[in-house]
This record gives structure tokens, sequence and C-alpha cells, in this order.
């Protein structure tokens, strides 16, 4: 019996503290909202805009399947600086989608990031959690989100950083504020707006299956080499279309192409589709440096011998096309194997093949030499 009492005294203890915590919460409504486009978006590509990933004049010329996948935000964000006590934000979503494999807070949540003075890097701060209403029409008041990241700030100017949904759009998007607050446009160049990276690739670039959206590699090596980079990837979609090549050689200050489709590709679409893809971007960007990157060897790969062969002879065959590019400009283009991709074992994804954050930390780690000797003018180290 005292064993019970002392364990309803806990959960009583526990109960009255959550709910003081959640009564001296400033709500929301609260806040002054500003409109996020009026300050930097980053990891962009063509137009500063919300509607998509790729120019909307190229709309007709895609695949019907792609353009819904262009207007999910994956890697876009934004910076701004303020010295608000409390930060929250307030958007309204494309579709409110859900799916099994992959947490809400990667899919349609936001990741808030402050810029650390004295470790000179950024921080994670907390995510904005989602709300999925389950009903069988979703209007567009039905999609809007109102969070509060943070509170009890020091009240002094720091440097911030959003991160938007990775499988959802977004139809407008604003940053709140305390209502005597300052915001304004970030001081600090971070990330630089001298040169981006391009990846393009499938729903892995896109970012599943990320925790919450600064996980996925596009953003962490954003983080890390200090520079833009821009998103291209679509789930199921990354086909190695031709007009989606010549629409990204169109893209100013790319320091390096990183080409990542094989996992949406069959052995016959990379034998035909290969060369055309890569040499629309080196005739067009010849002084661009193209990364070719293997497929994933996905974990049940290992045992299921026939997926196995198959991804393994995607690959040789990727290589022979490499191979045959290089012998006909040995110039900016290198190759990353698989080997190592998402990590020294199988515990980098959820599903067999769609990456954990621990996947997707691997990945960029992978990466990175590759790109910040490219960023550097260095010599490429080849893995």
């Amino acid at each position: 019996m005292k064993c019970h009492n002392c364990l309803r005294s806990i959960v009583c203890s526990v109960v009255l503290s959550l709910t003081a915590l959640v009564a001296s919460a400033v709500p929301a409504d609260s806040l002054r909202y500003v409109n996020a486009m009026d300050y930097r978006m980053i990891n962009y590509a063509f137009d500063k805009t919300l509607e998509a990933r790729l120019p909307v004049l190229l709309q007709d010329s895609l695949r019907a399947s792609i353009w819904p996948l262009a207007q999910c935000t994956a890697g876009k964000g934004f910076r701004f600086a303020t010295d608000s006590r409390t930060i929250g934000v307030r958007y309204n979503l494309l579709t409110n989608m859900h799916m099994m494999h992959m947490a809400d807070t990667g899919i349609k949540g936001t990741d808030l990031y402050v810029w650390d003075e004295t470790h000179r890097q950024w921080r994670f701060v907390t995510s904005s959690r989602p709300v999925r209403k389950d009903t069988p029409v979703r209007p567009r008041e039905d999609s809007i989100q109102n969070k509060v990241y943070v509170q009890h700030l020091d009240g002094k100017m720091h440097e911030y950083m959003i991160y938007l949904p990775l499988y959802d759009g977004v139809r407008w998007i604003e940053i709140g504020v305390d209502s005597s607050a300052t915001i304004t446009q970030p001081q600090l160049n971070s990330p630089r707006r001298d040169q981006c990276i391009v990846f393009y690739g499938t729903s892995v670039t896109q970012g599943g299956c990320a925790s919450r959206t600064g996980m996925v590699a596009t953003s962490i090596l954003q983080r890390q080499l200090d520079v833009e980079v821009v998103n291209l990837g679509f789930s199921g979609e990354g086909r190695m279309d031709y007009c989606i090549a010549r629409a990204m050689a169109g893209i100013p200050d790319v320091a390096a192409f990183v080409i990542d489709p094989l996992g949406n590709n069959t052995v016959p679409m990379v034998d035909t589709l290969t060369v055309n893809f890569i040499n629309i971007l080196r005739h067009a960007r010849p002084e661009v440096p193209i990364i070719m990157v293997e497929g994933e060897m996905f974990t049940y790969a290992h045992y299921n011998q026939e997926s196995g062969a198959t991804l393994r002879k995607k690959n040789s065959l990727w290589r022979n096309k490499y191979e045959q590019l290089l012998a006909e400009n040995p110039n900016n283009l290198y190759y990353v194997t698989c080997e190592g991709l998402t990590g020294p074992d199988t515990e980098g994804t959820v599903d067999g093949d769609h990456l954990t954050d621990l996947g997707f930390w691997w990945y960029a780690r992978k990466m990175y030499p590759i790109l910040d000797a490219i960023l550097k003018h260095q010599p490429v180290p080849q893995p």
C-alpha cells in the first residue's frame, strides 16, 4: 500500500508540473508573425518560391508524377536574426500527408537551429511537431500548423535557421516573435552565398526517412560545408529525366553536381540513360565537377539473392558508364562506391533501404571529404 501511495504521489507531482508548464507557456496566437518570404531563403536552385523545387515553366515537360514531388520543400530553409525571447512558426501544409515508415516531424515538421557563437557552428534547438487531423477531406484550414519553438530566451540578438518539410509542401509560412522584438535579415553569411552543391536523386536524396527536417544528408552537409546545398531528390522518380538535367545545367554558381539515382532506375534505364544525362551537364558546364554515386546496397539484398544480383548489376553498369565517360573526358568526373555509404553495419535504414538519421549521418560523412576538397580547390580523394 505504501508503494502505491508513493507511485500515486509521483504521478500527481509530474502531472501538476506539466500542468504548470503548459499554463506558463506563451500561447502561439500571442506572437507577432512576419512572412518568412521577406527573409533569406536558402538551398533553392531556381526562383525564390515555396511552389516548387523545379522551374514552374518546366511543369508541362515533366512526367506527371514528378510535379507533386517537386512541390515538396525538401532542403529549403530560411535565415533570420532576432532578439525575441520567444520564437514560433505558423505555416499551411500543402497535403498534411502521413506515412507509416517516416516520422511526421520529418515529413511535414520544421526544425529550428541557432548559431552558436562560442563553437562557431549551427546547433539544433527543437522541431515543430505537426498535427494531423484524421478527416476524409482536409480543407486548407485543417492544415495550418501553429507552434511555439522555444521561449524564455536571453533577449539578445541571435542568428537562426528554419528547415522546411521534406515530404510535404507549404502554401505559406510565417515566423513568430514577441510583439516588441526585432527581427532582421541575417547578418552572418552562413551558409555562404557564393556557391552551391546540387544533389539529384531518389527518395533517399529527398529525405526518406529522416526523423526531422534538418537530418537529411543535404542539410547536414550544408551545415558542415557552410555552403548552400540544393535538394533535387524525387521519391520514386529520380529516373534521369533529360529535361531536369538541362534545368540543373542552368543553375548559377554550382560547385559540384552529385548524381545518385540508381535506386529508381532499372538495369536497362541505367544502360540507356546514364551517358546522355551526365553529358548534358558536362557539355553545358564543363567546369563543374560531377560525382556519380553508386546505388545503396539495401540491407535485405545481402540475403535476397535476386535483389542483391540486380543491385550489383546496376552498380557494375553504372561503373562501366563512368569509365566510358572518363575515357571521353577525364576532367571533373568522380565516383563514389556504395561501400560504407550508409554506415559500417546494417543499422542505417528504417526499412532496409530508406535511411534513418544514423544512415544520413554516415552518408554525409562519406561525401564530406570529396565535396570539401572540391570547394577548397584541392585534389579530390577517391574513396
